[in-house]
């Protein structure tokens, strides 16, 4: 990996700055001068945010690559805030391949980061950087899976998982009506499978007492998979026995749930109701992650962090990996944050205790 300071400013954007997470992205980045420039499809948002904060700001879709490729030529990254990232992520990657501009996004979505990781040798030959999941997707979880594979190299199996209780964006809030018309994924011999939702529960100390937990379809079952390697993987959440019945009801209407009308009238109520958490309330609500490694022979690794409530750590942990890019020069190709930066990067976020591994008995 190469390093060195660059000359100038980098120049550089934000994609979805109108959306909730973006404009607390937009903010911070302000605030803290980094001078992106403020782009996404609504004018008006945009434009209203941009003079609000001294920045430029550009309006424009995803729909026509060539144009879009030429809306960020002469950016050195973009930060993609725009979710579905279902919808905004490939044609975004493939413009900043056109563009040879570094991609970062924060999704949690598992297609996302398998379609990036498809992209590998492309961003190689481009010189480009593309690394989905810079926020709270994937940033403490991810670290927690480099930190289980150095302390136990031969390891198997690899469960992962959070406690946070934050509440939705509308953006996450519609990701995860797609997701549950897609069922559950885990990692099984090295390749990711579609299970039922709720596929599996146990109890799980995440770092707040014993709750009961269950899978869930979350982006690591995909990066940290290319993080250590290891080829069993499922990434928990707890839950109330109402909830887990609940998510094990659904596995029966999930059809339904894959139709596009269906699809598009619950999301446009999303749009109407739900609204992002206050900063008071991120305040108030740190996140408890997990994760449990072990090998063949029965040995078994925990790791616990307390970190900043999710929203909150993906406003510094997406900065954080964009201050990242300001200075070092990295190998083009598709990575996941533990590799871009390092294993130790989410122990440096505001709001993060000491990223703690220790021996367990025998499974």
């Amino acid at each position: 990996m190469k390093t060195g300071s660059l000359a100038q400013p980098m120049r550089w954007m934000i994609y979805g700055a109108n959306g909730y997470t973006g404009e607390l992205i937009a903010r911070e980045a302000a605030r803290r001068g980094l001078g992106p420039v403020l782009a996404g499809r609504r004018r008006e948002s945009v434009e209203a945010l941009a003079r609000t904060l001294g920045l430029e700001a550009r309006a424009f879709g995803l729909d026509d690559a060539a144009a879009l490729a030429g809306q960020i030529q002469g950016h050195a990254l973009v930060l993609n805030c725009a979710g579905p990232f279902s919808a905004t992520a490939a044609p975004m990657m493939e413009a900043c391949l056109r563009a040879r501009t570094h991609y970062l996004d924060i999704t949690g979505e598992i297609a996302v980061f398998e379609h990036a990781q498809s992209l590998h040798a492309r961003a190689q030959d481009a010189g480009v950087v593309l690394c989905p999941g810079v926020g709270f997707d994937v940033i403490p979880t991810d670290c927690v899976a480099a930190a289980l594979k150095e302390a136990l190299p031969d390891a198997t199996h690899l469960a992962l998982g959070f406690d946070s209780r934050s509440g939705f964006s509308p953006g996450t809030a519609k990701t995860s009506v797609e997701g549950l018309a897609q069922g559950g994924k885990v990692r099984r011999d090295g390749k990711i499978i579609t299970v039922p939702l709720a596929y599996e529960v146990r109890r799980i100390d995440f770092g707040d007492g014993e709750k009961d937990a269950m899978t869930i379809p979350w982006g690591d079952v995909s990066t940290a998979y290319h993080t250590t390697g290891i080829p069993n993987i499922q990434v928990f959440i707890p839950g109330s026995a109402r909830m887990i019945a609940s998510a094990r009801r659904a596995n029966y209407v999930r059809p339904l749930l894959g139709l596009q009308w269906v699809q598009k009238l619950i999301k446009a109520r999303i749009g109407r109701t739900v609204k992002g958490p206050s900063e008071k309330m991120r305040a108030q609500m740190p996140t408890f992650v997990w994760g449990e490694a072990s090998n063949a022979r029965g040995q078994k690794r925990t790791a616990r962090i307390r970190t900043a409530n999710g929203y909150s750590l993906t406003i510094t942990g997406s900065l954080a990996v964009v201050e990242h890019l300001m200075t070092v020069q990295p190998a083009g190709g598709t990575y996941t944050p533990a590799r871009l930066v390092d294993a130790g990067l989410v122990t440096r976020l505001p709001g993060s205790g000491p990223l703690q591994v220790i021996q367990c008995s025998s499974v």
